[in-house]
């Protein structure tokens, strides 16, 4: 259960969504909706209220001494929205302790 979330996402936009009660995180592909807010509402003890989900396609860069190109894999985005309130400690300045497992 607890391999649904693969690792917070950690970018400026996500950060800034934190402040509206959104938390991006990066998931496997399998995973649904319904799957991603139980794992959440389990692992954080908070309550979910919305997840929105996005599957990013990979992207192409050029490696090695002959410039080959080679493709990063597609990965899956979930943004999940909590009550007005909670927040999630991974996200939080020096707050990066594992949740129970």
């Amino acid at each position: 259960m607890n391999s649904i979330i693969v690792k917070p996402l950690i970018t400026e936009a996500s950060m800034k969504a934190v402040d509206a009660g959104k938390f991006s995180f990066v998931v496997v592909k399998h995973a649904d909706k319904e799957m991603i807010k139980k794992v959440v509402n389990e692992l954080f003890n908070v309550h979910v209220v919305s997840v929105a989900t996005s599957v990013l396609k990979g992207r192409t860069k050029r490696v090695g001494k002959r410039r080959t190109e080679i493709k990063d894999a597609a990965w899956k985005k979930a943004i999940v929205t909590l009550t007005k309130g909670e927040k999630i400690s991974w996200f939080e300045p020096g707050g990066g302790e594992e949740p129970k497992k």
